[in-house]
């Protein structure tokens, strides 16, 4: 039968193009799509699931609220049949708020307010609810958690002066809470007909807040409950920028000191590195117990674009047509970004090493690949090299084959840019 899903996902993918534009212009350093007529109408040809946003009550009472004191929301889009009693929580990301200014600025915006969350979304990618574009995951209970806190779903304070509240640690908490409320603490009623499973996923920010908060997913659920966790996209690199500075982690060190966040990192990183060290994935993700799996291309482009040749690093604008598209790169250029492969793979030796978690680090300039049909499960992707298995194989697969324990060592690092010609770039206008 799977097999017949893959032959359905060439037809429905057949859209799919090597090459996705977007448009400038995002308060939190996001670009959004471009408005794209073939996108939309392909969209309304396959009746992509709308699912209604659901705010928490009583929330509030908790002290869980976004940064303008709203209640904080998600989707769920029930599972059913064999996916009945299975759960995928999926965090939003969408940058962070690393000053005063920017984090009331935020408060008017869907990043901080839930007075401006769009009132359905909808759902692709890994949280699609058709066999043929989510072979894996499709008939599971599916949630997209709402990102409004600005740190990842961290922080426990609020800044009285300007009455903005950085409460992502207790949103997490509330969330968690609500979705037990609405049926996930039966993943613990294992029967003959279906199987007991539960996967934190998350994109960007939300990829860094999955790995944040792995391990706390995992406690929450009985033992009985396999329980794993996915990071897009999340993978973010304390690296050097083109001017010889650190601009993320310059960004990162603001993220902490507004929002207070020391006392909440973890205490295994804090105890030997600064609390800025503590915000960057590369410090966390090799202490965490809960098995997980890494899904990030090594040429990301928003860490191309903010952190590695943002503006003020580039006064004179040499960057603007790289950045904007690979395929513009100089030969200098092109080694700058070389090394920050390099840097990155160096950085996930000692998790890789680890039989129980999984890698997918392909040579795409794209950022987030779980969510967008294109790049989750369509005849045109990646085709990273596997140490157990030969041939393409899509980033969907990967992740499923790795979850389910099908393949030893899903392990697969893709050759340097440009080899891979299978890839969905972005291009940047």
């Amino acid at each position: 039968m799977r097999s017949v899903w893959l032959w359905i996902a060439v037809a429905v993918c057949s859209l799919c193009s090597v090459a996705s534009m977007v448009r400038r212009g995002s308060s939190d350093g996001f670009e959004k799509p471009r408005e794209n007529k073939i996108l939309d109408n392909e969209l309304r040809a396959s009746k992509v699931s709308m699912v209604p946003l659901t705010l928490i009550h009583g929330a509030d009472s908790k002290g869980a609220v976004c940064l303008d004191g709203t209640l904080p929301g998600y989707h769920l889009d029930r599972g059913f049949g064999s996916g009945a009693n299975s759960w995928l929580i999926h965090l939003e990301g969408g940058g962070w708020c690393n000053n005063q200014s920017s984090c009331v600025f935020r408060k008017t915006t869907r990043r901080g307010s839930s007075k401006f969350m769009e009132e359905t979304l909808n759902f692709t990618g890994i949280l699609s609810n058709k066999p043929q574009e989510n072979p894996d995951f499709f008939n599971w209970n599916r949630i997209k958690l709402r990102y409004c806190d600005g740190a990842s779903f961290s922080g426990d304070s609020q800044d009285e002066g300007s009455q903005t509240f950085y409460r992502g640690k207790r949103i997490w908490q509330a969330a968690m809470e609500e979705f037990m409320s609405v049926g996930m603490q039966k993943a613990e009623q294992s029967n003959h007909f279906a199987s007991v499973q539960a996967l934190l996923s998350g994109c960007s920010a939300g990829g860094l807040a999955s790995i944040l908060h792995c391990d706390d997913f995992r406690e929450r659920l009985p033992l009985s409950t396999k329980v794993k966790c996915l990071s897009d996209a999340g993978m973010f690199l304390d690296a050097v920028d083109v001017s010889g500075g650190r601009s993320l982690r310059n960004m990162y060190q603001g993220v902490v000191t507004v929002q207070n966040l020391q006392k909440d990192l973890s205490s295994a990183c804090t105890n030997h590195l600064d609390p800025t060290s503590c915000f960057f994935p590369q410090n966390l993700v090799s202490d965490i117990k809960t098995p997980m799996f890494l899904l990030n291309s090594a040429y990301d482009s928003w860490q191309v674009r903010q952190s590695l040749a943002p503006s003020p690093a580039d006064p004179r604008g040499v960057w603007e047509h790289c950045k904007s598209d690979i395929s513009r790169c100089n030969s200098s250029q092109l080694q700058f970004l070389q090394e920050f492969r390099k840097e990155m793979v160096l950085a996930l030796n000692s998790f890789s090493a680890s039989p129980q978690n999984g890698l997918f680090i392909n040579s795409c300039f794209t950022h987030c690949q779980s969510e967008i049909q294109d790049t989750w499960f369509c005849s045109r992707l990646s085709q990273a090299k596997r140490k157990s298995k030969t041939g393409p194989q899509r980033v969907a697969e990967s992740v499923g084959d790795w979850y389910f324990d099908r393949t030893n060592n899903v392990k697969a690092i893709d050759c340097p840019y440009p080899c891979d010609k299978t890839c969905h770039h972005l291009i940047f206008q």
